[in-house]
């Protein structure tokens, strides 16, 4: 088989990897990446596939094994990195003149805040909170994607009631 054949059948299978990466990344603009990053992979070591085999399921397993690695090095990247917002130097001093214990005070305030949270706010912020997308909670749920969104937004201002007290602490450590 050469190399134009071979990227012909590739690009054949793009309508199915696509949906397939969409599996995965949940967004179209990732799925598209991943597709393309699938095909690019496949084109580059098109000698290693084995005429006679199964093309769609090397190149959904080339999209996986895609998929899992740039996971991997997200997660690894944001755990070594520290971003420039967490050092500052407002930071670093307002950081340095806190202790365990004033913490331990704190996280209690924001538990105790949002215990005061009814259950159909509760449960949108503290999923949003854990990372998932509004589209993930209105499928969880089981309820439109505008509710997630208001829900989520009243919980926030709930919460910023019941924590008034420190977002004047910290206004005038910025200050400082």
């Amino acid at each position: 088989m050469t190399k134009f054949e071979f990227n012909h059948l590739v690009n054949h299978h793009s309508v199915s990897l696509r949906s397939y990466a969409l599996n995965f990344t949940k967004d179209a603009e990732d799925a598209n990446d991943l597709v393309q990053d699938t095909m690019l992979k496949a084109i580059t070591y098109y000698n290693k596939f084995k005429e006679g085999t199964n093309l769609k399921g090397w190149l959904f397993t080339i999209m996986k094994n895609t998929f899992i690695n740039n996971y991997r090095r997200l997660v690894k990247t944001n755990t070594l990195i520290t971003q420039s917002e967490d050092i500052s130097s407002a930071n670093l001093s307002y950081s340095a003149t806190k202790n365990q214990a004033e913490s331990k005070f704190v996280l209690g305030d924001i538990d105790k805040a949002l215990s005061q949270l009814p259950e159909e706010y509760y449960v949108p912020f503290i999923r949003y909170f854990e990372g998932y997308k509004y589209h993930e909670i209105a499928d969880m749920l089981q309820i439109p994607i505008g509710t997630v969104k208001t829900r989520i937004h009243v919980a926030r201002g709930i919460l910023k009631k019941y924590l008034k007290t420190y977002s004047k602490d910290i206004a005038i450590t910025e200050m400082a």
